[in-house]
């Protein structure tokens, strides 16, 4: 059992950062891949970023590659996404998700979700 407690939401304008953060806890051995998916309404959840605890492999989707950045805090059972340039198409509620033996491509492969946090952006 892990849950998963996001924060860091809110609104920003066309251009602006936000920092979202995602705390774990329940289980002592911590998730082998912390990451995001995101929620438009009407969409289907989609996949964000991922990490692998030590950092080694890290995945962006195609559609935030080189404008987010995932990074993970083992100590603390964290896992921040940085969201800089931030488009109206970014608007959703973004979920925390853990899992514990890969790195999922599709909701449907997660273990754990977090409640999701709001983030809108716009011009």
């Amino acid at each position: 059992q892990e849950q998963l407690e996001e924060s860091g939401g809110g609104s920003v304008q066309v251009g602006g950062s936000l920092r979202l953060s995602c705390a774990a806890s329940g289980r002592t051995v911590s998730p082998y891949a912390m990451g995001w998916f995101r929620q438009a309404p009407g969409k289907e959840r989609e996949f964000v970023a991922f990490i692998t605890r030590r950092g080694s492999m890290i995945n962006y989707a195609d559609s935030v590659k080189g404008r987010f950045t995932i990074s993970r805090d083992n100590a603390k059972k964290m896992v921040f996404l940085q969201m800089n340039s931030l488009k109206p198409e970014d608007t959703a509620v973004y979920y925390c998700a853990a899992d514990y033996s890969v790195i999922p491509r599709v909701a449907d492969q997660v273990d754990y979700w977090g409640e999701g946090t709001q983030v809108t952006v716009s011009s």
